[in-house]
């Protein structure tokens, strides 16, 4: 069961679906109660069943296989993938590894900072057409500001702060704290890096489209002295195919980003197939 759950009305429900290309775009939060109730009106049309859920007692995630290197799988054919290269499994491992599908045969390499888990890894040839949003946001110098300004400004917009919008997603990830976690379009891994240092996951993948947000968030753990590099991947991976086995992941955030993707109401739910709560800290002003 999945729980959406938006940071300005605090409201739950349960979708299945398909999910759209990830991006990004500005942020107009505290949607007004009839546009909440008209998005969860179309949550329900679009699904085949609809459960509302609260967030559930306090139980730690004890699952040795979601918390190692079987959580990754082929984002073409979605078969497990062998592992080549570093035996461990921290920021660390991507440099000089790769991971191979036994199934299409397709390799995945370490780029230094990350794995490249999308469809056109090591292809020359081929490449996916993305929104105009999302190509924004591979920009280097937009890699750079995100912290440095951009996110700062979202104070603006009523948003309480990193370490307070954490606390307040906190009571609505008890059921697996102890498991892993998805940062999903992470950016320069804000939030990634708060989980990370937490020590609430066994495992953080902080998953984003653009490598420069990647990259940029590989210099941010590397500048952090004691930082937890270890169970902690940077992952770059297209929305619409995750390249993490089914039922592997314990829980999904989506901050300031899930507004932006192409279909919010069946972009959630293919989350359904590898995670049992998704947690989105979300404006949802976005119209359908």
């Amino acid at each position: 069961m999945a729980t959406i759950v938006s940071s300005s009305s605090f409201f739950s429900v349960s979708l299945p679906g398909r999910l759209g290309n990830s991006r990004r775009c500005s942020v107009k939060p505290n949607p007004s109660p009839i546009f909440i109730r008209k998005f969860v009106a179309k949550i329900r049309a679009s699904s085949t069943a609809f459960v509302e859920t609260k967030p559930s007692e306090p139980s730690f995630v004890e699952n040795e296989a979601s918390t190692s290197k079987n959580v990754l799988a082929c984002p073409i054919c979605y078969k497990p993938l062998t592992w080549i290269g570093d035996s461990s499994l921290s920021i660390e491992s991507a440099a000089g590894s790769s991971l191979q599908c036994n199934t299409c045969k397709k390799t995945y390499s370490g780029v230094g900072t990350h794995f490249d888990m999308t469809a056109a890894s090591g292809s020359k040839d081929y490449g996916e057409l993305m929104s105009p949003a999302t190509e924004f946001f591979r920009m280097p110098f937009m890699s750079f500001i995100y912290e440095r300004g951009w996110r700062q400004n979202f104070v603006w917009g009523g948003f309480p702060g990193p370490e307070k919008e954490f606390e307040l997603m906190k009571g609505y990830l008890k059921p697996v704290l102890g498991g892993n976690i998805i940062d999903a379009s992470c950016g320069s891994g804000l939030f990634s890096r708060i989980f990370a240092k937490s020590g609430l996951f066994s495992l953080v993948v902080a998953l984003d489209y653009s490598e420069n947000m990647l990259k940029q968030c590989y210099e941010f753990v590397q500048q952090e002295s004691n930082f937890p590099k270890e169970n902690f991947l940077l992952v770059r991976a297209d929305i619409s195919r995750l390249p993490f086995a089914s039922s592997s992941i314990d829980a999904v955030h989506a901050g300031a980003a899930i507004h932006c993707w192409s279909s919010p109401s069946t972009g959630v739910g293919v989350f359904f197939q590898v995670t049992l709560i998704i947690h989105v800290v979300e404006d949802l002003a976005v119209s359908f």
